[in-house]
């Protein structure tokens, strides 16, 4: 691990067992966050995202979900050895998420303040009264319109980008320094997840945050992040700077995702899909779990898994053939 790094995931390893097969949901993860910096991990359904923050927030359910391999380590300290109710004093304060859908995150049947307020007096502050108030205050700092009324509303009185906005409200109350966001702006409109976007850049540059940004949507990962990483089978094929990464891919995924995105410029044309269909994660293909979908695949890659190789500093893809594919863009 880097001395500035705030998050560092190495090789980890995670599988979810039933009584008839195992599911390799990530299978040797590699990632790091730099404090304040947003950092986004892009990948189709399935591709492990969400499960890695479940793991970095200790949420998965043990059984079916086991983590057999690696380690993740947060301002140097291993999240995996240390004690649960240790762990949970530091969510929050130290480390927060915001979840992919905020009315199944919210309780339906507590008020949208309480809720809020309920982070401060598990955190110490006992007087319900200044509780309240500080709800009221992050509802605005949000921007909700009439905070102090809307403070006594349920959840399901809002519409979806203010139920975002509720929970971001609820991630930021006791000012982390990293922020998970998995994929916060899915199911909403344009315009909202515009607005949501600049919310979270905005309380970024006020709080000095550090924030993992979830999504499959690489318009969003090209406007706000600064490194990236793509997934596919659990694992990290390519990584670096978001400029490098879009500008000239070193891994086929990446390039399918990229010639996926519909142009301006194509005047209707035909989009290029990628062909076939992400692995069965109970049955991943031998050798690279991309070579089915990829064009640029030999027998190489149908037998041997491939290695992590340096395009440049800071660039990593994972692909027998990655100098090939980088030189052809």
């Amino acid at each position: 691990m880097t001395d500035t790094a705030l998050l560092d995931i190495d090789d980890l390893k995670i599988e979810f067992r039933s009584g008839r097969e195992t599911v390799h949901a990530v299978n040797g993860v590699r990632f790091q966050v730099a404090p304040g910096e947003t950092a986004a991990i892009l990948g189709e359904s399935g591709s492990g995202k969400s499960v890695t923050a479940s793991a970095v927030m200790r949420l998965l359910q043990c059984p079916p979900a086991y983590i057999t391999g690696g380690t993740i380590r947060f301002k140097n300290d291993d999240v995996l050895e240390m004690p649960l109710d240790e762990w949970r004093r530091r969510c929050g304060r130290e480390v927060a998420m915001v979840f992919q859908d905020a009315l199944a995150s919210l309780n339906p049947v507590f008020k949208v303040g309480w809720q809020i307020g309920e982070l401060f007096r598990v955190h110490g502050e006992s007087n319900r009264k200044n509780a309240e108030a500080r709800a009221v205050e992050l509802l605005a700092r949000v921007g909700i319109p009439d905070a102090a009324n809307r403070a006594h509303d349920y959840p399901h009185q809002f519409s979806g980008g203010m139920r975002q906005r509720v929970m971001i409200a609820m991630a930021i109350a006791l000012g982390p320094d990293l922020l998970i966001a998995d994929e916060p702006t899915t199911a909403l409109d344009v315009t909202v997840q515009a607005q949501i976007m600049e919310l979270l850049q905005d309380l970024q540059q006020e709080l000095g945050m550090a924030i993992v940004l979830i999504t499959h949507d690489l318009g969003v990962v090209a406007d706000v992040a600064e490194s990236v990483a793509v997934m596919y089978a659990g694992r990290v094929v390519e990584s670096g700077k978001v400029r490098d990464v879009l500008r000239a891919p070193a891994h086929p995924y990446t390039l399918a995702l990229l010639n996926s995105m519909p142009r301006l410029q194509d005047d209707g044309g035909a989009l290029q899909p990628i062909l076939g269909s992400p692995p069965d994660m109970a049955a991943v293909p031998a050798g690279c779990a991309f070579h089915p979908r990829c064009a640029f695949a030999t027998d190489e890659c149908r037998t041997a898994k491939p290695t992590a190789v340096a395009i440049g500093p800071g660039r990593w893809s994972e692909c027998h053939h990655a100098e090939r594919v980088f030189d052809g863009n």
